[in-house]
């Protein structure tokens, strides 16, 4: 397969998996929203499902890292926001408002110019044994110190944010790693151990991401889907090699595109507007049935 055949192969990949998690992020909320809690949801056939669905989307992206560079192949993760809200307004019965419409094209547009901007290395990059270790260890750190921001926040929303973080950091560290293992030629040791760490990644970012999902589904979608790519493409391009093409104009044009995806992400975390009711009459006097005050009482009062 020719290097444009894989490219459009990982694209396509990367998409479908992209919307298997945004299913798999629609029922993961509602199984929030109806205020069940980490053990109870284990008792729901909808819970099950959206496992299912993120195994799927795994999968899809796992075999897309295999045809494709993580800078490219990652970001297009964060598309599972945009598809998650059409779907989540169907569920709920409501419709797309213009404001989320908008923050779905900026963060498409910013997605796109990424690509554009990206210069592959190809998907046989990987972590070295060393790199590895220390990918891992310093992840492990990082959802350590964010499980106990969580836990001694008293802000739901900070608690939710740094679920919603770690559960961003765990499946990017995780996609960083699950290449590794879909690249690396040899069953030695230091694949078994980087399977075992992925294998180890994928349900704690699952379980972290469903505790982050008690605070809604936009904000915490969003952050997982910008933190995700961003500890991907960090180490992508830190340790394997990436690059983006122009040299410093295409890094500038890259974080350019960013910014405009991260500000169609924020459009997308904003809740809608409350339509407040149409104050109800107040009457100044009481009407009087059957008697001539009964039409003079029909004064609104200031």
């Amino acid at each position: 397969m020719n290097g444009f055949n894989s490219l459009a192969t990982a694209l396509i990949l990367a998409l479908v998996s992209a919307a298997a998690y945004a299913g798999a992020a629609v029922l993961q909320e509602r199984v929030s929203a109806g205020g069940a809690s980490a053990a109870k949801a284990l008792l729901r056939g909808s819970w099950w499902l959206a496992v299912g669905l993120n195994l799927a989307g795994a999968l899809l992206h796992v075999l897309a890292l295999r045809y494709g560079p993580l800078t490219i192949v990652q970001p297009l993760g964060a598309l599972t926001l945009v598809l998650a809200l059409p779907l989540q307004a169907a569920v709920v019965h409501r419709r797309v408002s213009a404001v989320q419409w908008r923050g779905a094209a900026l963060t498409m547009a910013g997605l796109a110019g990424i690509v554009l901007l990206t210069r592959p290395t190809g998907p046989d990059q990987v972590l070295s044994p060393t790199q590895t270790a220390i990918t891992v260890t310093a992840t492990a750190v990082a959802l350590a110190a964010l499980g106990l921001t969580a836990l001694r926040t008293g802000s739901s929303t900070v608690r939710s944010l740094a679920y919603a973080t770690a559960s961003g950091v765990a499946f990017g560290i995780g996609s960083v790693l699950s290449q590794t293992v879909a690249v690396r030629p040899t069953l030695d040791t230091a694949t078994v151990l980087t399977s075992i760490a992925v294998i180890a990644l994928a349900p704690a970012g699952l379980m972290l991401a469903q505790a982050a999902y008690r605070g809604g589904l936009g904000a915490p979608l969003a952050t997982s889907n910008l933190v995700n790519p961003a500890v991907a493409a960090l180490v992508g391009l830190t340790l394997l090699g990436e690059q983006f093409s122009g040299g410093a104009l295409g890094i500038v044009g890259a974080l350019a595109a960013a910014a405009v995806a991260a500000r169609g992400v924020f459009a997308l975390t904003q809740p809608e507007p409350a339509v407040a009711p149409a104050p109800k009459p107040r009457w100044a006097v009481p009407p009087q049935r059957g008697t001539a005050a009964a039409t003079e009482a029909y004064v609104l009062t200031p």
